[in-house]
């Protein structure tokens, strides 16, 4: 298998690329949206609002907090995890001028 040859792209590729990775699981999205929606650290479970076991819990978390994208605090044998807003408003930064792209002439393709 081949290198993903990373260094031959921008910082904002490469960028662009790492938020889509994360992105591109439904779990880490409800995980987003249920943090979001609480607006406060979240120290219960999201496995009962998920559905999903509690190792693959984690291993989104883990995701997503290793972007960034959120943190989260030890309170005695417990995680609390709330968006990262500094973080999160780099990321829009970044990401929504790409999104914004439109195409100047539509009649000029295939």
């Amino acid at each position: 298998m081949g290198l993903a040859k990373t260094e031959i792209f921008t910082d904002q590729q490469n960028e662009i690329a790492i938020f889509a990775k994360v992105f591109g699981h439904p779990a880490r999205i409800a995980i987003l949206q249920q943090l979001f929606k609480l607006d406060t650290c979240f120290c219960g479970g999201l496995v009962d609002e998920i559905g999903l076991a509690q190792p693959t819990i984690s291993q989104h978390l883990k995701e997503l907090k290793h972007l960034g994208l959120i943190k989260g605090t030890v309170e005695g044998t417990s995680v609390c995890y709330c968006i990262d807003k500094e973080n999160w408003l780099k990321m829009k930064e970044i990401i929504i001028p790409f999104l914004d792209q439109d195409l100047i002439d539509k009649d000029n393709c295939c």
